[in-house]
């Protein structure tokens, strides 16, 4: 069966309501889903799922030091990420406060692994980013997120 796994980090709670959305769209799909913190995550995590979503807070205009660090520390691992999809999500503290650019920071490293890295039409073209907590329209957007994600894992890994 397909899995994704989810990992976040989230200080206000921000981008932790954000990452139980994603995860309700994950499994409104029937995909299997673990929905982890960053520093209840293993590196060792990131190999059996078909797909990997990262959702961060941004700071300073890029993601944590800690998603940063897991990044970095993922090179042991290549080329074993190659194949599986990728996406991020952001939490910020202003409209233009760096959500985009903190995405694109993961969604660059997933590329260089050779992840298959979605863009969407709707609702956030890298991946969604809330300003704040997230209110019922962010939600929504983070749940059709993480269906799509999820489609796109069955797509290439069966259900």
């Amino acid at each position: 069966m397909a899995k994704i796994l989810i990992v976040y980090q989230s200080k206000t709670s921000n981008t932790e309501k954000m990452a139980e959305a994603v995860e309700m769209g994950v499994k409104s799909e029937g995909v299997s889903v673990i929905r982890k913190k960053i520093e209840n995550t293993k590196l060792e995590d990131l190999l059996e799922p078909q797909g990997i979503l990262i959702g961060t807070p941004t700071y300073f205009g890029a993601t944590t030091a800690e998603f940063k660090k897991l990044i970095d520390e993922s090179i042991k691992y290549f080329p074993k990420l190659e194949g599986k999809v990728g996406a991020a999500f952001a939490s910020s503290g202003d409209l233009g406060g760096g959500g985009e650019t903190a995405i694109l920071d993961i969604l660059r490293a997933f590329l260089v692994h050779g992840m298959i890295v979605p863009g969407f039409t709707s609702g956030g073209h890298y991946g969604p980013v809330s300003v704040g907590a997230p209110n019922e329209e962010r939600k929504k957007v983070c749940t059709e997120f993480g269906a799509k994600v999820a489609r796109l894992v069955k797509r290439l890994y069966g259900g």
